[in-house]
């Protein structure tokens, strides 16, 4: 079977602009493209897709019935990764098949609103140490936050379980986010400095004003919402962070000023650790970061409340707030992003893939190399009708993307894991 996506020329906004850290910024809309979604979920067989600039690319499913797929990692094999599902259960599939039995281990998770099992990471010396990190969203006397786990992985179940790290990001908890329940974040990444990397999102809380009063916690340096987290791999406080010995300042913050940050990646190069978020209604962004920076979350956003009224008053760029590389307008809700690095796709080498949920995409970005995006982004798979939580690159060289198709109750079963490869030609 074969999908076709029609070529599409949407109007693209390219705005250059003099950002207050002294280089231009580009900034473009979305392409819209028009296509018939597969009905009934993911695919149950392989088949064809044609992208928008007419790459043909081959889809096959590797498991399916699964419930809001969201993190995955790959063991040091090669041929078994790891599989988080939100309401509270880790998932392996060895050799192309779904284990039948979640692994035992995990800690109990609040599946408050869009809470629950987030990410799972591997510890960098895995093969030594078999660490397997986890993040979720935990209960407390404070009501519901983010937490981060840390645990053996024995091939069958994990152990020695026990918390690293507990953000303070606590609301309590409701079955929505004007009650609470918010987003968490909980994207996780070791980078090339053996540190990880931790998403703590800023909640969401839907103000029915006009401003930023409620959300202003992304700004305080006194709490972890809205922020990204610099920690060793015990969950400790590496002594060169940028807050260390800072009075009402947490010394686990790298950066803040932050939405929900669901996508880190190193860039393959220069080593420059990004990061994209969720705006609001539009604003999406795609940020370089850089130690002890403000990213502007709410003071500065191109996107507007859920009332419809802008977010700021100065929606570009105040002193002493970074500019973002890249925003979408209407949004794409980045989840994760990867440099591209194997041979599989020779032709993306050094693009960055973004994986959209409410957009029902993948986009392929190029940069340059000033760290710029440089021409409008290329949309993939919208015919497919599902919504994309994650995108990684597998040692095999393939994509390997986690999907879902709707933003429900943690019943739902129509979570899928999906390879993509390149397709023969017709």
């Amino acid at each position: 079977m074969t999908l076709r996506l029609s070529p599409v020329s949407p109007l693209l906004l390219v705005i250059v602009l003099a950002g207050g850290a002294g280089h231009a910024q580009q900034v473009a809309s979305a392409p819209s493209a028009a296509a018939s979604p597969i009905s009934g979920g993911p695919p149950d067989k392989p088949l064809v897709v044609v992208t928008e600039n007419q790459q043909r690319l081959r889809v096959v499913p590797l498991a399916t019935g699964l419930s809001h797929p969201w993190g995955l990692a790959f063991l040091p094999d090669g041929r078994s990764m790891l599989v988080t599902e939100r309401p509270g259960r880790l998932r392996i599939i060895r050799d192309g098949a779904l284990d039948p039995t979640p692994i035992p281990g995990v800690p109990k998770v609040n599946p408050t609103f869009i809470g629950g099992l987030n990410d799972v990471a591997l510890h960098p010396e895995f093969a030594k140490n078999q660490y397997v990190y986890l993040s979720y969203s935990k209960d407390g006397p404070r009501g519901v936050t983010l937490a981060l786990a840390r645990g053996r992985f024995t091939g069958t179940e994990l152990v020695e379980v026990r918390d690293i790290f507990v953000a303070d990001a606590w609301e309590m908890g409701g079955p929505s986010a004007a009650e609470g329940g918010g987003t968490f974040g909980g994207r996780m990444l070791f980078a090339r400095d053996g540190l990880l990397y931790v998403t703590v999102g800023d909640r969401d809380t839907r103000v029915l004003g006009d401003d930023a009063t409620v959300r202003s916690r992304a700004q305080s340096l006194n709490e972890h919402m809205g922020k990204v987290l610099r920690l060793r791999d015990d969950g400790t406080i590496p002594k060169d962070n940028p807050f260390v010995g800072r009075a009402g300042a947490k010394p686990e913050i790298y950066t803040y000023g932050h939405r929900n940050a669901y996508g880190l990646a190193v860039h393959p190069e220069t080593g420059e650790l990004w990061e994209c978020e969720f705006g609001p209604l539009g604003g999406d962004e795609l940020n370089v970061l850089h130690p002890g920076r403000n990213y502007g979350w709410p003071l500065v956003s191109m996107g507007r409340n859920y009332t419809g009224l802008p977010v700021s008053s100065e929606p570009w760029w105040r002193p002493g707030m970074e500019m973002p590389r890249f925003f979408w307008s209407p949004s794409v809700n980045p989840t994760n992003i990867l440099f591209y690095t194997g041979t599989r796709f020779p032709g993306w080498r050094g693009m960055l893939i973004v994986s959209g949920l409410g957009s029902k995409q993948l986009q392929l970005l190029r940069i340059n190399k000033e760290g710029n995006v440089i021409g409008r982004p290329i949309s993939m798979l919208n015919q497919l009708g599902v919504r994309f939580r994650d995108v990684r690159q597998g040692p095999d060289g393939f994509l390997y993307v986690l999907t879902e198709m709707r933003n429900a109750g943690n019943d739902d079963t129509d979570g899928a894991v999906l390879r993509i490869e390149p397709a023969e030609p017709d």
